[in-house]
């Protein structure tokens, strides 16, 4: 983890400088906003130092596996350090953040689906590799339980109780409305209760 974290940071430096040799040329004009180029470079940085890992740990419930929460989590970043000058309210960018988690974990599911639907079937006696590594996880009843929903009930349980973030924060993080969030959030709570009574 420590190595992708030095690679993604590798990358925010990078787009740093090229974000300063552009600012140059401009002679430092603000965004409308109010960053110049070296409040950005401080926001990202302060950002990726403050969340990295309480992001990735919230992609990693969502996609199912750390290596590829943290390629979502670093894209994530890298994106919002291209596009942060367009964000009009500064207070928002964690939100912004949080978002663009949410969204590229979605994109990656819905990308698994299609691969899956089109791999081969490995043999009966030849368990897939993923299989190995995610068993550990499945013992868990609950991780076991919170797979079993639908994926906006996941994704706001994940926000909600692994986040602990307010209904207004789900909704803007998964784009939907707060009364949506509730009606989420009450079926995924049903469906849980009546899984893991089941099980006990």
């Amino acid at each position: 983890m420590a190595a992708r974290q030095d690679k993604v940071t590798e990358t925010l430096v990078a787009g740093t400088a090229l974000g300063r040799i552009t600012a140059d040329r401009h002679l430092e004009a603000p965004a409308a906003n109010g960053y110049h180029a070296t409040d950005a470079d401080a926001a990202i940085t302060e950002l990726y130092g403050a969340h990295y890992r309480s992001l990735v740990r919230l992609a990693t419930l969502l996609v199912h596996d750390i290596s590829t929460a943290e390629e979502v989590v670093q894209d994530s970043f890298v994106a919002l350090h291209a596009g942060l000058h367009r964000l009009r309210d500064s207070e928002k960018t964690l939100s912004y953040l949080r978002a663009a988690v949410v969204n590229r974990s979605r994109s990656v599911l819905r990308h698994r689906v299609v691969v899956d639907r089109n791999a081969p079937k490995p043999a009966p006696d030849m368990p897939s590799a993923e299989h190995g590594a995610l068993a550990l996880i499945e013992r868990s009843s609950v991780v076991a339980a919170l797979r079993s929903l639908p994926d906006r009930q996941r994704e706001v349980v994940v926000l909600r109780f692994y986040g602990d973030l307010s209904e207004a924060q789900i909704a803007a993080a998964m784009g939907i409305t707060r009364g949506a969030v509730k009606s989420h959030s009450s079926r995924a709570m049903a469906s849980l209760r009546s899984v893991l009574e089941r099980e006990s």
